[in-house]
């Protein structure tokens, strides 16, 4: 098992992350760079929020876009008009692919869901050729993502399986500042250079911030799906409580940083 994500339903993740990985993607692609003719990997590519963005950024050669679950990847393929994409289920720390096949490898939000994210970086290195770039982003968790946090804070506030929930989801892989550049250097990347992006999550309604986590998608989703009756409705009563703020239910924006990171195969 080389993901540590948690996936049910296409659409619900659309709904948890992949709307935000949209808005996240154009940015990441101009910090990251690309060029026409290029051939390019993507790794993780989830609903295919990079690959498609990817095919409006330039005129590529060729697309591959891998990602480890079956779900996304039939999400990704039934999206797909492109001969030039082509999607498949493949390993994170094992791609299938000769070395320095690619021009560029990215992977947008997929690391710190990599247990093994150093060796996932490793076979990124291996299939560019010298002169391509590797780049990478992933959401600050502990410190840039207030509306994520605002769940794990409560959840933490009512229970030990809170608690420790919240040292997991702040301390995954890649997500504290300066990792994932320590990283790439540590893989023999060089002029790596690291920034960070901004996007607002915007929400309609507080069903439209909490639906698919209580759907179970993702990794607080799988928390919430694994409570009882009682606890089950103590978190939903409690987040709703925190996402309102003693108003209206309604529109709620949020401010999200993700880490960003990019290095040239020498």
């Amino acid at each position: 098992m080389t993901s540590s994500f948690n996936v049910h339903d296409a659409a619900g993740y659309e709904q948890l992350m992949g709307r935000w990985s949209q808005k996240l993607a154009p940015l990441f692609i101009d910090f990251a760079g690309i060029a026409d003719g290029e051939k390019v990997l993507d790794v993780g590519c989830g609903t295919g929020s990079l690959t498609f963005a990817l095919q409006k950024a330039a005129d590529l050669r060729a697309i591959e876009a891998i990602d480890y679950s079956p779900v996304f990847v039939e999400a990704a393929a039934r999206r797909n008009t492109d001969p030039r994409i082509k999607i498949g289920q493949a390993d994170a720390c094992a791609l299938p692919f000769e070395d320095g096949s690619f021009d560029r490898a990215f992977a947008l939000l997929v690391l710190h869901f990599v247990p093994q994210a150093d060796k996932a970086i490793a076979e990124m290195c291996r299939v560019v050729r010298p002169g391509g770039v590797v780049a990478a982003a992933v959401w600050d968790h502990f410190g840039g993502m207030p509306g994520m946090r605002m769940m794990v804070d409560t959840v933490a506030a009512l229970s030990e399986g809170g608690r420790q929930l919240r040292n997991r989801y702040f301390f995954q892989p890649m997500v504290r500042p300066g990792e994932m550049k320590r990283a790439f250097i540590a893989q023999r990347l060089v002029d790596v250079a690291e920034t960070q992006l901004m996007v607002r999550m915007d929400y309609q309604t507080f069903n439209d911030y909490w639906a698919p986590i209580a759907a179970g998608e993702g990794p607080l989703g799988k928390f919430v799906c694994s409570l009882d009756g009682a606890d089950r409705v103590r978190v939903d009563t409690a987040v709703r409580s925190a996402y309102q703020a003693g108003q209206p239910d309604g529109q709620r924006s949020f401010a999200n940083v993700a880490w960003a990171c990019r290095g040239v195969v020498s």
